[in-house]
């Protein structure tokens, strides 16, 4: 029997399920997946919004603007990388100025810190490689970058150190309830009980909220293709650089990543299926296009990557974050951006709502908000030298284009709720991230994975269940 189980392991359920952890109450969180951060969570863009966007007196502006100001101390105790950069909404003729004018009220409205608009040549002061038909710019000196799947590992790994459960593997398919008691039925392993539900299922929120209570929203996926390229194209921009947005979202945004590379995109398409993540030549090709009016200089040649990822999007026009009719059963819902952003502020108040209709949660006197994880690269050649001479496995790169070591592969997968899989230890850190995408470092992955886990190299799979690498010895 639990206090609270928790449908999804992406950053809003890894968030309220570490917020859970400072009380003394029996939290889950389950994952139809086999990790953390397999849905929306782990192909976004990857941005700390500022919070200037969402219309005034909305849930996306209040815990927007409250989760921004708590990013920087929980990627800090978390030792997730962050990085506070600034955010530039460009303006390219009168009517763009008119927008980024009405961008800035509201930001003020929101109580945005810092705010500023700015001509074209306070701009090109900022970004000398803008495009030189940019007539202003709204500034935000609060927005930032953020490692999003890193953060939601570190949030379900620190929430495991203080007493919560992790599941993975365990799709809910229905949901009962008898008295106080709810019983979620998964499609494999014996079902779990709780005295109450939070559904933060991100895509399939909708599909789990109609197994228990009467249909009140739905969940539409929009589709967004994405460029990464190398290390080589990310110093060319400082700041995050937005488009006017529109009615489909922010536009095509192009920012440095908290490790270097640059990410371009995403593409903008609303999708009946919640599975489709193909990239497609037509998308990839209106990125470029769009891109262009922002900065004209990028080497597209230098991409090593091409990903999308589905947003979710709630026919309503704001986030979902309410008690049901179904007593006990909370949704935290529509999480499209600035759902990242917005995510440590909503965990707060989803406890709250928790608390005040009945949860007894007293706070752990013993609660531990600390992690750290090593980045040799980041290390002094002296710190390196150190650890090295305490673990020789730090002294072997099995990653060579990001640097990372067999030492810390091996913790990835030693760690609370650490990896089972190969793109399991690239999300935690990073082999396979750089320029060769794993073409060196992956079977040394591999053949770690195997021995860590004890299982043959043929189980070690690349990510999702049925992802194998592997299927016998060839002679």
């Amino acid at each position: 029997m639990y206090d609270v189980a928790i449908v999804g392991a992406g950053i809003i359920g890894a968030s309220i399920f570490r917020e859970l952890t400072k009380y003394n109450v029996k939290v889950i969180v389950l994952d139809k997946e086999n990790d953390a951060a397999m849905g929306t969570t782990r192909a976004n863009s990857a941005i700390v919004h500022a919070g200037y966007d969402p219309k005034e007196g909305t849930l996306m502006a209040k815990y927007n603007v409250w989760g921004s100001e708590l990013f920087e101390e929980l990627c800090r105790d978390l030792s997730v990388p962050y990085k506070r950069n600034g955010s530039l909404v460009l303006g390219f003729d009168d009517e763009d100025m008119e927008r980024l004018k009405k961008l800035y009220e509201n930001g003020q409205k929101n109580k945005v810190r810092g705010l500023r608009l700015l001509n074209r040549e306070e701009v090109l002061m900022k970004e000398p490689n803008l495009s030189q038909a940019v007539k202003g710019a709204l500034y935000a000196p609060t927005g930032a970058i953020v490692g999003p799947f890193e953060l939601t590992i570190a949030l379900i790994e620190n929430g495991v150190t203080n007493g919560g459960e992790f599941k993975t593997s365990a799709e809910v398919i229905g949901i009962e309830k008898e008295g106080v008691v709810f019983c979620l039925k998964l499609k494999e392993g014996e079902p779990i009980k709780s005295r109450y539900v939070v559904n933060a299922a991100g895509l399939h929120a909708d599909k789990v909220h109609n197994m228990i209570c009467k249909e009140s929203f739905k969940i539409l996926p929009r589709k967004g293709e994405y460029y990464v390229m190398d290390k080589s194209q990310g110093g060319i921009i400082q700041h995050t650089l937005f488009q006017c947005p529109n009615k489909m979202g922010k536009g095509v945004l192009i920012t440095p990543t908290v490790h270097g590379n640059l990410l371009v995109g995403p593409s903008s398409e609303d999708l009946e299926e919640k599975k489709n993540v193909g990239v497609t030549s037509k998308g990839l090709g209106l990125i470029q296009e769009t891109a262009k009016k922002t900065l004209e200089h990028i080497n597209y040649r230098e991409n090593i990557r091409n990903f999308s990822g589905l947003r979710a999007i709630s026919d309503r026009d704001d986030f979902i974050i309410e008690e049901t009719a179904v007593k006990g059963f909370i949704d935290a819902a529509g999480m499209k951006s600035p759902g990242l952003s917005a995510a440590p502020a909503i965990a707060i108040d989803v406890v709250a709502i928790l608390q005040q209709i009945g949860l007894l949660a007293e706070p752990k006197k013993d609660f531990q908000p600390k992690r750290h994880q090593i980045r040799f690269a980041e290390l002094s050649p002296q710190e390196k030298q150190e650890l090295i001479k305490k673990d020789p496995r730090y002294g072997r790169i099995i990653c060579r284009c990001e640097q990372v070591t067999e030492g810390e592969i091996v913790e990835s997968i030693q760690r609370p709720a650490g990896a089972t899989t190969v793109d399991g230890v690239k999300r935690r850190c990073r082999p396979g991230m750089g320029r060769c995408q794993g073409g060196f470092c992956g079977p040394r992955v591999q053949e770690i994975l195997a021995r860590e886990l004890k299982k043959p190299m043929e189980a070690v799979i690349l990510d999702r269940e049925g992802s194998y690498i592997l299927t016998g010895k060839t002679k």
